[in-house]
């Protein structure tokens, strides 16, 4: 078998694009014609040939589909199992579609694999970049136990849930950020443009230039004359600091870091934890086993920090002792939902407590982000007062002598 890269029309006319296996590429256009895509291009993967700015774009993992693709993707995964459609007749139907061409490749491929006899699992597991450990892990579960559409219907509530979630952090801390880039490009008109424009007349005191006026004309000098070495010196530092986040270490210590930052690292922590406790109680119910689950869940967490304090969690499972327990020594919980797990433990009705859990970390972190403007309001507040403050005694002291020298005279 020999991978060949194509390109075709579907057929609704759309470009579509991927990889697939055959002994030859009359085999693959054959499959292609049957999966309804109309093959324009196909060639040897191993050949050389140029290569577009969407096919670099998407090889560098540009247009990778967003949790909102996948949301719908489960959605009518949903539709199509509960109804009893076949599912490469389904499948073949989502690509037409799909508007992410990323995710529209894939599934050309996933209907390849499907067909050559693979699982629907198997087939999603060969795109690691697009389908997580635990969405795969589910989906094997629904097809071992014939239970296909309850498996999407629990993928589709939980991804629309992680959405909501995530939508609502980066709606609630876009007004901050608003603020913070408006005081920094206040602040760089002010010292290119303005503080120089009263330079001149600042000179005419002489020796007698207050403090705070000699600290932003400095300021302003050095940024307007040295400008080039302070972009290098920004930008190495950017580089450095890039660098070293992509560390092992620096990634551990930067996802802490951002765990622990005043405000906004409680509501990234509450988040998290909601998501962690909802893919626990997901996995749990859609039957797979606990270690498993910990596993996947700690491969998909998205934040170093917290998949190591669950690496803590399965070494601890695995070596005979109860989930409550790991977790009381993780420090990784709250009191509160320490005790609904054991008390789920306890009675068999484990999912169930953690999707309670889950529930209590979603609105914390609604009430976090309910509060989190009135909380950084005074914070904005007194950084625009500072502001206005060091322009007030550095540009108006100077004019204040300069209008006392000039009764006394």
């Amino acid at each position: 078998m020999v991978d060949f890269v194509y390109k075709g029309r579907s057929s609704r006319g759309e470009l579509v694009s991927g990889r697939l296996s055959g002994s030859s590429a009359e085999a693959v256009a054959a499959r292609l014609i049957n999966t309804g895509v109309t093959p324009v291009e196909i060639r040897n993967a191993d050949q050389k040939t140029g290569m577009t700015v969407g096919e670099l774009w998407r090889r560098l993992g540009g247009g990778r589909p967003t949790t909102k693709d996948l949301v719908l993707f489960c959605r009518q995964m949903h539709t199509i199992t509960r109804t009893g459609l076949p599912l490469l007749k389904g499948i073949h139907g989502l690509m037409d579609t799909t508007h992410n061409e990323v995710l529209k490749s894939a599934l050309v491929e996933i209907i390849g694999s499907l067909e050559s006899g693979r699982s629907l699992s198997q087939s999603l597991a060969r795109h690691p970049k697009i389908f997580s450990p635990l969405f795969i892990s589910i989906v094997e579960i629904g097809e071992s136990t014939g239970t296909m559409d309850t498996a999407f219907l629990r993928l589709y509530e939980y991804l629309s849930t992680d959405e909501d979630i995530r939508k609502r952090v980066r709606s609630a801390i876009r007004y901050p950020l608003i603020v913070v880039a408006a005081i920094a490009v206040a602040m760089g008109i002010i010292t290119l443009f303005v503080i120089p424009a009263f330079e001149p007349i600042f000179r005419q005191l002489g020796d007698n230039i207050p403090l705070p006026t000699r600290i932003i004309t400095g300021v302003s000098s050095f940024v307007a004359n040295q400008w080039s070495l302070l972009l290098t010196i920004i930008a190495v530092l950017t580089a450095v600091v890039a660098r070293w986040v992509n560390t092992p270490a620096g990634r551990m210590t930067w996802d802490r870091y951002k765990l622990g930052l005043p405000i906004v690292g409680v509501i990234m922590r509450n988040a998290a934890l909601a998501r962690v406790t909802r893919s626990l109680a997901v996995a749990l119910e859609a039957g797979l086993p606990i270690n498993q689950t910990l596993r996947s869940i700690a491969g998909s967490v998205g934040n170093v920090f917290l998949a190591g304090k669950l690496d803590e969690l399965l070494a601890g499972v695995e070596r005979g002792e109860s989930l409550s327990v790991t977790a009381r020594n993780t420090a990784l919980f709250t009191p509160l939902i320490l005790q609904m797990i054991a008390l789920g433990e306890e009675t068999g009705a484990l999912p169930e407590l953690l999707n309670e859990s889950a529930d209590f970390y979603k609105r914390e972190v609604d009430y976090d982000l309910e509060n989190l403007s009135a909380a950084l309001e005074p914070i904005l507040i007194i950084t625009v007062g500072a502001m206005v403050l060091v322009l007030a005694l550095g540009v108006f002291l100077p004019m204040w002598d300069m209008v006392a020298r000039t009764r006394a005279g």
